[in-house]
């Protein structure tokens, strides 16, 4: 793509995102829609304005980090370390019901076994990012429900992640006992890691913060902390936003936290956030859908959906949540996202699970974002 071309299709994104976002919020619908619409729109799905390419997603992939970072500094930090356990239970609840309910649509469709334990490994796993950009607009971001669906979200990259590296060593020779003890010990390095450096650069911000005040240099360096975690979280074998949000917990209780965090969302919104969100739609593609893929899109799409709410809910009703705070919780995590394009994508090189079904999990992504936002503000509607 040449560089005239890259301005122009910025240029078109970012105005059409925000138009389409205040049209939605002057139906009283969340703004995040807007902008997943307009990237439909632009894509090969509807006037094929802009075609997938490799400069807009890494934009895009920008994006998701930023959001998942003003999320880690906009969390309350001991109401986090309070809801570990219901987080952790949370997200298994939700992993297990979602990957049984993949399996057993795509088993009853007549996939073989293996290939249908993967696609339910493919819709086993949420989007944060739909989720907290659409707390953060409602400004419940720093409640008890949203510190618990953060939470959830970071136990489901881990056991998506574990559970993904089991299967790609099934089907070859490269699995063993040692290997996934391999994988299990580079995650638990991770946290040990990030939670030592963590408590250092905590400490090193307050000190900055005493000495020079509110500068611009401290954004800097926290971005480029942000950015670094991000890195060292994927070469541990975890996601990158994995990495940004807990960078932005380490300094959620720093001093200067209110104007790093205002920096880092101005920075987020005004540029890299709705690239993010339109990319998701400019992706999406209906190409090589026969009927019997588009019934088996159906069924998935709604397994995917009640998987998530029923088992995330069931499972913070056990840990004492509410019934009105289990259904926040449970639909807060429907989104799906880059995850599951990534397990689709590797099951399908090794050749676990067919090409054909790809626009399948294009279409179980699109959904969920779509549907997500708006039962999320039917869950907190009472609230407000």
């Amino acid at each position: 793509m040449d560089n005239i071309n890259l301005l122009l299709f910025v240029a078109i994104i970012l105005a059409s995102t925000k138009i389409l976002a205040l049209f939605m919020k002057r139906l009283h619908l969340p703004q995040v829609i807007g902008a997943l619409i307009a990237g439909v729109l632009l894509g090969p799905a509807a006037f094929n304005l802009i075609t997938p390419n490799e400069v807009i997603s890494s934009i895009a992939g920008f994006g998701v980090i930023l959001l998942l970072f003003t999320a880690g500094m906009e969390t309350d930090f001991k109401q986090l370390r309070d809801s570990v356990k219901s987080s952790f239970f949370v997200s298994l609840s939700g992993v297990a019901l979602s990957l049984g309910g993949g399996f057993a649509v795509a088993f009853l469709f007549g996939n073989p076994s293996f290939e249908s334990f993967f696609i339910g490994v493919v819709i086993a796993s949420m989007s944060t990012s739909i989720t907290v950009e659409v707390l953060q607009e409602m400004g419940k971001l720093k409640t008890k429900t949203g510190t618990t669906l953060l939470g959830a979200s970071l136990f489901d990259d881990v056991f998506v992640i574990v559970i993904l590296a089991v299967l790609m060593g099934m089907g070859g020779e490269a699995f063993s006992v040692p290997s996934l003890l391999l994988i299990l010990l580079k995650i638990a390095a991770f946290f040990a890691f990030a939670i030592l450096t963590g408590f250092l650069i905590n400490k090193l911000f307050n000190y900055m913060h005493n000495r020079f005040g509110q500068r611009r240099r401290l954004i800097i360096f926290a971005l480029a902390y942000c950015f670094l975690m991000s890195y060292l979280a994927e070469w541990f074998g975890l996601a990158d936003i994995t990495g940004a949000y807990i960078a932005g917990i380490a300094l959620c209780s720093t001093r200067c936290v209110e104007s790093l965090e205002t920096k880092a969302h101005e920075l987020s919104y005004m540029f890299f956030t709705p690239i993010f969100l339109a990319n998701i739609g400019i992706h999406t593609s209906f190409a090589g859908m026969t009927s019997g893929l588009l019934v088996f899109t159906a069924v998935l799409v709604v397994a995917a959906i009640a998987s998530k709410f029923i088992g995330c809910g069931l499972g913070a009703r056990l840990c004492g949540f509410t019934r009105r705070e289990s259904v926040q919780i449970g639909a807060g995590m429907i989104a799906r996202g880059e995850v599951s394009f990534i397990v689709a994508a590797k099951g399908i090189a090794v050749g676990y699970i067919g090409l054909q079904l790809f626009p399948s999990v294009i279409v179980v992504v699109l959904v969920t974002v779509l549907v997500a936002p708006l039962l999320l503000k039917a869950a907190f509607a009472r609230d407000a």
